[in-house]
């Protein structure tokens, strides 16, 4: 095996190690290991109307900020980026889960609210997400046109990573389905720091997958926001620029299916994406 696989297989290691060993001891300290509470700040209804903590989320991103910040083969520039598109991603997540409101629903309706002069909590995460978007692709791009590409490549996939936010588990496992091959890619092309890049958020996120799927708890906005925008830096760090103008192609042209389809009833009327949905999770209630 070349010196240089080698050396991004243990970089990978490392980044998926402190990411989930960082998620876990932050994820214990917010929560105290207590279930959620109705009158909690932290604390929203799933899908069955039950209780549960969104304390995950910020739990993600202090795990994957640690692996950022302390993985080994990360140049700094790039190690720069990564704290912040998923610190910001995950601050203004935060905001969003503790002083959004449903006045205004989705993409558009935050943007239609801010045209009439409303200023929502949404529309403050869509333009400060962009924001940090563009500055994580200014320290990683060459040129203005890339920085536009990889900067709207990053905000979109916080933004799309958020919409599959809806069920226990999904976001997690669409960022392992899609961030595995990346990080494979990265160990077989010798590329040691995609694969240490791509290594960071999954680790994080595999490690919270039990409190998910045990429906204790879910990433909200704060951790869905830090992990998709985590894993497009990791995509457009790894990818040449047609695979990225492909890649941002497609987080638009899903995000616009997302304002007129339910992506859950798409999942349910599929079986093979049923299967992957459920894989894990409690049983669905009785209709």
């Amino acid at each position: 095996m070349p010196a240089t696989r080698v050396r991004g297989l243990l970089y990978a290691l490392a980044g998926a190690a402190i990411g989930a060993v960082a998620a876990r001891v932050a994820y214990a300290a917010f929560t105290g290991n207590r279930p959620a509470d109705l009158t909690g700040r932290w604390t929203r209804k799933n899908h069955r109307g039950e209780p549960i903590t969104l304390l995950e989320g910020p739990a993600f991103a202090a795990g994957a900020g640690a692996a950022a910040a302390f993985t080994p083969g990360l140049p700094g520039r790039l190690r720069l980026a990564a704290l912040v598109a998923g610190g910001g991603s995950g601050a203004l997540g935060a905001y969003d889960d503790l002083y959004g409101t449903t006045s205004s629903k989705g993409f558009k309706g935050h943007l239609t609210a801010l045209a009439r002069g409303e200023v929502t909590s949404g529309a403050v995460k869509i333009l400060g997400i962009g924001a940090t978007g563009l500055g994580a692709a200014a320290l990683v791009s060459q040129g203005p046109a890339d920085i536009l590409v990889n900067g709207a490549t990053i905000a979109g996939a916080a933004n799309l990573a958020n919409l599959f936010d809806l069920r226990p588990g999904r976001a997690i496992k669409v960022a392992l389905l899609t961030g595995g091959p990346l990080l494979a890619a990265s160990l077989f092309r010798d590329e040691p720091a995609a694969a240490a890049l791509a290594a960071v958020p999954l680790g994080a996120a595999a490690a919270l997958l039990p409190e998910d799927l045990g429906e204790r708890a879910m990433l909200g906005d704060a951790g869905a926001n830090a992990l998709g925008a985590l894993l497009g830096l990791a995509a457009v760090t790894k990818l040449g620029r047609p695979g990225r103008y492909v890649l941002l192609g497609t987080v638009v042209a899903l995000t616009a299916a997302a304002e007129k389809i339910s992506f859950t009833k798409v999942i349910a009327g599929n079986p093979v994406l049923n299967r992957l949905d459920m894989l894990g999770r409690r049983p669905a209630q009785p209709v």
